[in-house]
């Protein structure tokens, strides 16, 4: 399998950047309006984990991952409108369920397409209130995670990661103790560096399972959850590094920080964390 892109997917990563970095202050009906117009919900699974890092990484607030990758892969179609999936076998914290057009049932007599009204999720206090997740009560639930939804997660949290060590670098840079900006400590880069790394690691395992998804390969699920379980143990050093490195600072509300870790800690508790698709690999 080829890990470089192409010049298309570069350029595809390019018009992606601009496009968020550009739009990021619009409503969110606006943002939602503007990634229909281009197409990317369309896009295939190697391209469409390049748009979702790159929403990860402005911690985008419409409902374009459920819809792409909760959604999509369970009914085989794209929705009217926007769109969730419930496949966990329970229905307990549903991404975007409380705001989905439509929404995709994985029931014991196949997949079930309902209105999103008629369900009447109901929407549960996290600790990311801009993230929306719900509770759906339905019966006969069985269980069967799309690996796409596991990679769409795993690049969405590479995403959060990236954007927490780039604040973290420009304040490191900035902050001066005794004399000198506290970047140049060797414990600081350290930290830094260890980001950096788990990030790297993460964002392969990612793309990888992307590519496994698009050939159909084999070992598309195994490589599902090992993208999940890297991106989760991602966003714990990245969460404990940069909470650390800003003072704790970064928790609060009026620094941008604190969106990006709720939203990186939100990707490893969705759908399992870290040890469970650990587990799940080695049985």
């Amino acid at each position: 399998m080829e890990f470089e892109f192409d010049e298309d997917q570069r350029l595809l990563r390019r018009m992606v950047r601009e496009t968020v970095t550009k739009s990021r202050s619009q409503p969110e009906d606006k943002l939602w309006a503007t990634y229909l117009e281009l197409g990317w919900l369309e896009a295939p699974p190697v391209e469409l984990a390049i748009v979702l890092e790159e929403l990860g990484y402005v911690a985008d607030p419409t409902p374009f991952l459920a819809t792409a990758t909760w959604f999509a892969p369970l009914a085989g179609r794209l929705p009217h409108g926007s769109g969730t999936g419930v496949f966990d076998g329970e229905g307990r914290f549903v991404l975007d369920a409380d705001r989905a057009d439509e929404v995709a049932l994985l029931t014991a007599d196949g997949v079930v397409v309902r209105d999103g009204k008629e369900l009447a999720a109901e929407r549960l206090s996290v600790f990311d209130p801009t993230l929306h997740v719900a509770r759906v009560e339905v019966p006969d639930l069985v269980a069967g995670v799309p690996e796409l939804a596991l990679m769409g997660l795993a690049v969405t949290t590479v995403g959060s990661c990236r954007r927490i060590l780039d604040l973290v670098v420009a304040h490191v840079k900035e902050r001066h103790q005794f004399g000198v900006p506290i970047g140049s400590f060797q414990a600081v880069k350290h930290k830094a560096a260890d980001m950096y790394v788990a990030i790297e690691r993460a964002k392969v395992l990612a793309y990888f399972s992307a590519l496994t998804i698009a050939e159909d390969d084999p070992r598309r699920g195994r490589a599902a959850a090992m993208a999940k379980a890297a991106a989760g143990d991602c966003q714990r050093v990245c969460f404990q590094n940069g909470f650390q490195l800003f003072g704790a600072m970064g928790y609060t509300w009026e620094n941008e920080l604190q969106i990006h870790l709720k939203r990186a800690k939100a990707g490893d508790l969705l759908l399992g964390t870290a040890s469970r698709h650990r587990k799940a690999l080695l049985a």
